[in-house]
């Protein structure tokens, strides 16, 4: 069973920072590559940030130059720091982890429950 927390979502005013973070526990064997992607209103979920576990990142250019996606994979953690935030930023933030239960298992897609992040004055 592996499970994957996110928390640190919440209200932001425009212009404002937030770091959200997810852990990822159970039977994990290796981690490969560790995103973010996100949902608003209304739109298809889509890429924000991911890391390889090399520390090779991947930014859509709406968040380039603003997030921060980092990992620390001792812990099986990654986190997404967000400045400048903007309206647009709002939605449901997921956490994203494809990763091997065990040696004879290939990578498998896991996804964790989502944390809400809004921004508004």
């Amino acid at each position: 069973q592996v499970q994957l927390v996110e928390s640190g979502g919440g209200l932001v005013q425009p212009g404002g920072s937030l770091r959200i973070s997810c852990a990822a526990s159970g039977s994990i064997f290796s981690i490969g590559t560790m995103g973010w992607y996100r949902q608003g209103p209304g739109k298809q979920r889509e890429l924000v940030a991911a890391s390889t576990s090399g520390g090779i990142t991947n930014y859509a250019d709406s968040v380039k130059g603003r997030f921060t996606i980092s990992r620390d994979n001792a812990k099986n953690r990654v986190y997404l720091q967000m400045n400048s935030l903007k309206p647009e930023d709002t939605g449901v933030y997921y956490c994203n982890a494809r990763l091997r239960v065990d040696y004879f298992s290939n990578y498998v897609d896991f996804w964790g429950q989502g944390t809400q992040v809004t921004v508004s004055s």
